[in-house]
């Protein structure tokens, strides 16, 4: 029991003299100051109402003292004991002590134990992107699909931490910097529009956390992947035109110009690429029919930042109605009369008149316009519709027009012109009828004609004589045998008479000549 009190007298009292010990030990405290600046290093826990001397300590030495003499010029001491730095370096880092001492002479007590850390930036802090290309207001632009490279660096002493953001997002697809690295960057392959941004270096200082910003704004640009669009529109003065050219899809809005190729002059030009007044991805310009020409060819030429320019262009033509230029109604009918018209370009207004007034619909006209065709109904059709009517196309280039004559007709008129079919089909059937009948006659046709007379030196010639004179040749000619049945016989001769004979005794009575070959007798049963 002796024992256990003994060990715990022997523990209180260790625990007393540890507080006594604390109770008179310095607390030592760290401060940071920024290089360059005025820092007051104050004395602290010292008597209070009581003359003294102080002097500061380093490291272990005095480095300033309330003597004239001065050890460092920017180092003083002021009437409390407080030590002041003017314009701190790196070389005054270090262990600061306050000690002050009665003017008895008494020895020296130690009051403040400071650990003062100089830190340095961060400073020099600056951005680099490449490849990139500085606008006038200090933006920065890429070119979509190209690899960029960004690079933040800065100053900062002891050490620093660098790390970039974009759009108050951290980037986490790079190493971060840290320790004494000075720089950070990073590259993106194959940039596009999602890319773009701000883009913010942050650099922090690990003693003094002082943190400084560096941010740069990054667009991407791109020009359109379609060609430009021409267009056109009539307006209500048929002199001029609306040209009308777009090229959307690119960033930013490209600038376009209207050219007539002929002339190789600007019809028009959009703003820059900097203004704001107008979209230059739609540019239209109104044109006089004065400047233009048939057959010329006008073009719009795009222009992007980027270096890209592309084009789109149309010839221009005059309009050419085309149709039948002669139409015949009968009286009391309905006609229509119609017009085509494809070529004109700017596309041309069409119309259809007469004796230079404009025809409309109404009970009389019905007007039909579904381009390219164009049709004018005229109602209950009378002899005083009777005349030229126009289609008539306009467009910047110029006008032109189709004449076409209508020919009324009465129904008597009509009656004629059947009578007239009717005579012509009865003709043709004449003459196939006698052609078939020629046909049929053919052999009649040709003896009748005189083919017997081929032969010009000779002929033949057919003679029927009565039997009655039979005698008369008796001599010369063949007995035929008698005939079986008693009847009377026909003497059938066949003379050889020269063709002069033919020519000169026509109608003579037929003569017995020495030439003559031998008759032959048919005979012919009646």
């Amino acid at each position: 029991m002796m024992r256990y009190r003994d060990n715990t007298k022997m523990i209180i009292s260790a625990i007393l003299l540890y507080l006594l010990l604390l109770s008179h030990q310095t607390v030592s405290e760290e401060q940071v100051r920024e290089k360059g600046e005025n820092t007051i290093l104050e004395c602290l826990d010292q008597p209070v109402n009581t003359s003294s001397l102080y002097r500061w300590k380093k490291n272990g030495t005095v480095v300033a003292t309330q003597n004239p003499s001065k050890l460092s010029e920017h180092l003083s001491i002021s009437n409390n004991g407080s030590l002041q730095i003017s314009a701190l370096q790196n070389t005054d880092e270090g262990q600061y002590e306050c000690e002050s001492q009665t003017k008895d002479g008494s020895s020296w007590q130690t009051h403040s134990n400071i650990l003062l850390r100089v830190a340095e930036g961060p400073t020099s802090v600056s951005l680099a992107v490449k490849p990139a290309t500085l606008l006038p207001n200090g933006t920065l632009y890429v070119q979509k699909g190209s690899d960029v490279y960004l690079n933040c660096s800065s100053e900062s002493f002891p050490t620093q931490n660098l790390t970039w953001t974009v759009e108050d997002l951290a980037l986490d697809n790079y190493d971060r910097a840290s320790g004494n690295k000075s720089f950070l960057g990073f590259s993106i392959e194959n940039i596009q529009p999602s890319d773009q941004g701000i883009y913010t270096c942050t650099s922090q200082n690990t003693l003094s956390k002082t943190t400084v910003n560096k941010s740069q704004e990054l667009l991407v640009y791109y020009a359109p992947e379609r060609h430009p669009e021409c267009l056109w529109e009539v307006v209500s003065e048929p002199s001029d035109v609306l040209f009308i050219c777009s090229w959307f899809g690119g960033y930013p809005v490209p600038t376009l110009d209207w050219h007539e190729v002929l002339e190789e002059s600007v019809i028009a030009k959009g703003p820059t690429i900097n203004s704001t007044s107008q979209k230059t991805e739609l540019l239209k310009v109104h044109v006089n029919r004065f400047i233009l020409c048939d057959g010329e060819e006008v073009k719009c030429i795009g222009h992007h930042v980027t270096g890209v320019n592309s084009s789109c262009s149309f010839k221009l033509k005059m309009p050419y109605p085309v149709g039948d230029p002669m139409v015949t109604a009968l009286k009391g009918s309905n006609i229509t009369i119609s017009c085509t018209e494809v070529d004109s370009l700017p596309p041309a207004k069409t119309v259809w008149m007469r004796k230079d007034k404009i025809i409309n619909t109404t009970s009389k006209y019905i007007v039909s316009d579904n381009n390219p065709n164009y049709k004018l109904t005229i109602i209950n059709v009378t002899k005083e519709d009777e005349g030229t009517y126009f289609c008539h196309s306009e467009n910047p280039l110029g006008r032109r027009e189709l004449e076409v004559y209508l020919t009324v007709k009465t129904s008597a008129g009509n009656g004629g012109a059947v009578v007239g079919v009717f005579v012509s089909i009865l003709i043709m059937m004449i003459g196939i009828t006698v052609g078939v009948t020629v046909y049929s006659k053919r052999d009649r046709i040709c003896i009748g004609l005189g083919f017997s007379h081929l032969d010009d030196d000779r002929g033949d010639v057919l003679s029927l004589v009565d039997s009655d004179e039979e005698e008369i040749f008796s001599d010369t000619v063949p007995q035929l045998p008698p005939v079986t049945n008693g009847h009377a016989t026909t003497h059938v001769e066949i003379h050889r008479i020269p063709s002069s004979y033919h020519d000169d005794n026509a109608d003579s009575t037929i003569q017995t000549h020495p030439d003559q070959t031998e008759p032959v007798q048919q005979t012919e049963d009646y």
